[in-house]
């Protein structure tokens, strides 16, 4: 293999492929990234058998091969290179990489690209086609719900519903719900649901920059897998077996509080609160209260207490349609779900204080989130 290529490419496209590099793996092939000539572009891909991820990049191909690289090695080398072309030339027999830019040469002892596991590639025949900024937002608004406990696998996924022209996205951790809806351009053939690691879709919104190329997504037949293509990129990854909770079951049907308040003025106030619940459960209280007078506003205060800290009490305007209530909830969750909301205003419906909350973005339904109340 004897490629040239300009160190900026190289260094994107090694940027990107190191994030499925498995840190700890007893297979030493895991911790390089694949480096190979295909149809005029040089390809590199890496993955930790859950996740893989493929990038290519422009290259004047003199010799055809492939062999992997230590990922960490590499990345290293690259991004001290200076701004110029990198010779690639790889001796196959010993399995040596030599790299040289400007006044730099080394070598780079590889391991054999037949070790490497091999990468599936997607039939956009039949994929499902998905605007990217909006499917971008839609990970955004989804993602940071899913659990991080590895005794519940289930709960670290996203649930992906395609049926006809709606797609849903949904994750859930067993104390907040996000739930996401969006129209796709095209019909598909077959209804389908997905359970996608949340790891995955988040490597994916990173590398999708916003443009009007769509994201592909494909579900291979007979492979546990799915694959998303945007220009340049492909992500692959295992889906996650088992069945996810019925989320509908959660959402409430009615509430006897409707509480409108300004988005930022509200993420302001618990972000204040946060800092003195942290210490302990992350505790905040809400209490909603309805205007005393024709001429007085009604109002929310949000408040937070530390032992060690102190305490902390905000006032945020607001129009409260029914009645008013205390209630505590999580705040560190309630912020993570209002930073998502794109909308000026939202609002925040409740029913008792041990009853679960709905924070909807006004005049958007297409998301919605509940948050389970905490005890005070």
């Amino acid at each position: 293999m004897k490629v040239t290529v300009l160190q900026e490419n190289l260094s994107r496209g090694v940027n990107i492929v190191s994030r499925a590099v498995s840190p700890r793996s007893t297979l030493p092939v895991l911790g390089n990234i694949l480096m190979a000539t295909d149809d005029g572009r040089l390809r590199l891909s890496a993955t930790n058998l859950e996740m893989g991820i493929t990038c290519w990049i422009a290259a004047r191909i003199e010799g055809e091969g492939s062999t992997t690289v230590p990922a960490r090695t590499l990345s290293d080398l690259v991004n001290t290179l200076p701004v110029d072309n990198v010779q690639l030339n790889l001796d196959a027999r010993t399995q040596n990489l030599n790299v040289r830019c400007g006044t730099t040469n080394a070598d780079i002892k590889c391991i054999d690209a037949q070790d490497f596991p091999p990468m599936p590639s997607i039939d956009l025949d039949g994929a499902v086609q998905l605007n990217v900024a909006e499917f971008k937002e839609m990970i955004q608004q989804v993602t940071f719900a899913a659990s991080t406990d590895e005794a519940r696998p289930v709960l670290m996924g996203v649930l992906l519903t395609v049926d006809k022209d709606n797609v849903t996205m949904a994750a859930a951790d067993g104390f907040r719900l996000s739930v996401r809806k969006a129209t796709l351009a095209t019909h598909t053939q077959r209804p389908f649901n997905l359970i996608i690691p949340a790891r995955a879709l988040n490597e994916l919104a990173r590398v999708a920059t916003e443009g009007e190329e769509p994201v592909y997504m494909a579900v291979p037949k007979g492979r546990n897998q799915v694959i998303f293509r945007y220009k340049d990129v492909e992500v692959t990854s295992q889906l996650i077996d088992g069945s996810f909770p019925d989320y509908q079951q959660i959402i409430p049907r009615s509430f006897k509080s409707r509480t409108l308040v300004s988005t930022a003025a509200l993420v302001k106030a618990c972000k204040q609160a946060e800092i003195f619940a942290r210490e302990g459960m992350n505790v905040a209280r809400l209490d909603i209260r309805q205007a005393k007078g024709e001429m007085q506003p009604s109002e929310v205060e949000i408040s937070a207490v530390s032992e060690e800290t102190g305490k902390n009490e905000t006032i945020v305007e607001a129009t409260v349609d029914g009645t008013g209530l205390l209630i505590a909830f999580n705040v560190k969750f309630l912020r993570e779900a209002l930073e998502v909301i794109r909308t000026p205003n939202v609002v925040l419906e409740t029913s008792a204080p041990n009853a679960p909350g709905v924070v909807k973005p006004v005049g958007d339904d297409s998301f919605l989130h509940v948050i389970m109340p905490m005890h005070v």
